[in-house]
């Protein structure tokens, strides 16, 4: 049996734009931290030139109390270089106590942003982008730019001066023996600069990797009663070790390649403090340079070491992080919300009559050259009625019922709620107006409670209570924290049809004026069914509702029906005049008639669907 097929992430096909531009991105969430971070660098370059100071005091001493062997000039000296140990330790304690302060609100701000933009945005978004690669950016690459911006940001500034005052003290102390050892810098910008392009490449694929591997991971845990069900749990292991086995490749050559800038990184200053070594004992033996003044030189050169040995470690981090943020960014630069022309409509006094109007409607991701969904619906729903829409599998039902409370905006014709367009209704308001419950509920790790009521947070526990009435979502008060028992993951916990019927009580809790149901019982038993329907009808009885229907009794609850084939409205009628009118309605009535055509059920029977 084959493996199932790879799985691809969304990754942008725009050229990336350089590490610097990248990073220089980050700015608007920096700023408001910006004064503790220029602190934090200020107490870090004060640290440096403190650890600097020390080597020219030290040849001080050599070439004074050493020389003429004076001990008692020796102590004032000591205790000089002691204050100035002490100043570098506290300049280091105070640059991490400012970052340490001023990061994780900008980390904070960074994971807030990036949430409250995922939940903005359209539906049509979600489609196209794996959850694993969107988690991947609010955790792992989240963790890159905090440690960029805590350690790496800091350290680039510190070296970079540390380097450029130290070679400034070293030409001063020796211009020949200076140039000698700055001169380094020129094979290491250049050989740097080649470093960067080639790793950002390997850096943001390691990174896209990851993201691969996390959506499996959470596919894996979600949909385990189905691989072990269909015993394809091994499949999906070999997959998923397939894709550890890339991620773990790419992250081996992103370590070769560290490896060999740092090896390149401490090669070249070693051979120019061999040739500085060679050249500074020639001189001290001419009577050029003092023996002071050699230990002092060589101790500056021996400081400047992890300035320039830690440049690869820098660049190689500097570049994750700019991955990690253009991953970052690529989610905040989709496009927004659905647009919004705000025409004023009171949601207290809305009558509730429903228009599709030549509706036309194809997924923002469909080939150009093929047909669209929906090519001309023509329906209007009265104030208070309920149309059942039924259709083959596939004809579009359930984009007809997404397109109401703009889940997906229509790509031709309009919607109208009371004559108004509801594109020029705010969104959050439409969705006041339209509560859905669809086919395959979804429930969140939260109480029943706060499940029922997520879209209707002031509602009571009365209004509760009547909701789960209307959905025989009664099993509640069998839960061991009634109404507070948390339901677990997508509501695990639960079977289909009670996950089905929390998410029924949902959508009717808050009494909208238009309710859509997609099949919303197609989990229940034909008892359990049959009770929710004559429940259901006190609550359709003064709303309007549009009804996806699969089974004949679920089309008995609309006042019409609603034939949807071909992408329009073929027949509109009773299900009486459907069934005498429509040779196509006929068939597909018989058809889930004999699909689900059952024994009735004994008066004494209490069925329950089975977990």
């Amino acid at each position: 049996m084959a493996d199932p097929t790879p799985v691809t992430s969304s990754r942008s096909t725009r050229p990336a734009p350089s590490t610097v531009a990248t990073l220089l991105r980050l700015r608007p969430f920096v700023r408001p931290a910006r004064r503790r971070l220029i602190g934090a660098a200020l107490t870090a370059l004060a640290a440096t030139c403190s650890g600097l100071t020390i080597p020219l005091l030290v040849a001080r001493v050599v070439d004074g109390p050493v020389a003429d062997h004076d001990t008692a000039a020796l102590w004032p000296w000591v205790a000089l270089l002691a204050l100035l140990g002490a100043m570098e330790v506290f300049f280091f304690w105070a640059r991490r106590a400012l970052t340490a302060r001023a990061l994780p609100r900008v980390e904070e701000t960074m994971r807030n942003t990036l949430y409250e933009h995922l939940q903005t945005r359209p539906v049509a978004f979600h489609d196209t982008w794996q959850s694993g690669q969107l988690l991947s950016r609010a955790t792992r690459d989240l963790n890159e730019l905090r440690s960029f911006l805590s350690f790496i940001v800091v350290f680039l500034f510190v070296n970079s001066a540390t380097f450029l005052v130290g070679s400034v003290m070293l030409v001063i102390l020796h211009p020949l023996l200076g140039l000698v050892v700055t001169a380094i810098a020129v094979p290491v910008v250049a050989f740097s600069v080649v470093f960067e392009r080639r790793y950002r490449v390997v850096a943001r694929r390691a990174q896209d990797q990851a993201g691969d591997v996390a959506t499996v991971m959470e596919e894996s845990v979600l949909g385990i009663r189905v691989l072990k069900a269909f015993g394809r749990h091994r499949a999906m292991d070999r997959r998923f070790h397939t894709l550890t086995g890339e991620l773990r490749a790419t992250e081996l050559r992103k370590a070769r390649m560290v490896g060999i800038v740092w090896a390149f990184l401490i090669a070249v200053p070693e051979i120019a403090v061999a040739v500085a070594l060679l050249l500074g004992v020639g001189e001290v033996a001419d009577g050029a340079m003092t023996s002071g003044e050699l230990v002092a030189f060589f101790a500056i050169v021996m400081y400047l070491r992890w300035p320039v040995e830690s440049l690869g470690w820098l660049l190689a981090a500097s570049t994750d992080a700019a991955a990690a943020a253009g991953r970052y960014f690529e989610v905040l630069d989709a496009d927004g919300e659905l647009p919004e022309r705000d025409r004023p409509i009171d949601p207290v006094r809305v009558a509730g009559a429903v228009a599709f109007e030549g509706v036309r409607f194809r997924f923002p991701e469909t080939p150009p050259d093929t047909p669209d969904v929906l090519r001309g619906v023509d329906l209007a729903i009265r104030p208070g009625e309920t149309i059942a829409l039924v259709g083959p599998t596939g004809s579009g039902k359930t984009a007809m019922a997404s397109l109401v409370p703009r889940l997906y905006d229509v790509t031709g014709g309009r919607i109208a709620l009371d004559g108004v367009d509801v594109r020029d209704l705010p969104v959050e308001r439409l969705r006041r107006i339209v509560a859905v419950a669809f086919e395959e509920p979804v429930l969140f790790s939260m109480s029943v409670r706060e499940n029922v009521l997520l879209g209707f947070p002031e509602g009571t526990d009365d209004d509760v209570r009547r909701a789960l009435a209307v959905a025989q979502a009664e099993f509640v008060d069998d839960l061991p924290w009634g109404l507070d028992t948390r339901v677990g993951e997508e509501g695990l916990d639960l079977s289909g049809g009670q996950r089905q019927r929390l998410a029924l009580a949902r959508a009717v809790v808050a009494r909208p004026a238009v309710l859509v149901l997609d099949d919303p019982l197609s989990a229940l038993d034909v008892h359990t069914e049959s009770q929710v329907e004559k429940a259901l009808r006190t609550v359709l009885a003064t709303t309007t509702a549009l009804v996806v229907a699969h089974r004949p009794s679920t089309v008995q609850l609309a006042d019409r029906v609603a034939l949807l084939a071909n992408g329009r409205i073929e027949a509109v009628g009773t299900h009486d005049q459907l069934l005498q009118r429509s040779a196509a309605y006929r068939r597909l009535m018989a058809a889930d008639t004999s699909r689900f055509r059952r024994a009735p059920a004994p008066a004494h029977a209490r069925a329950e669907e089975a977990v």
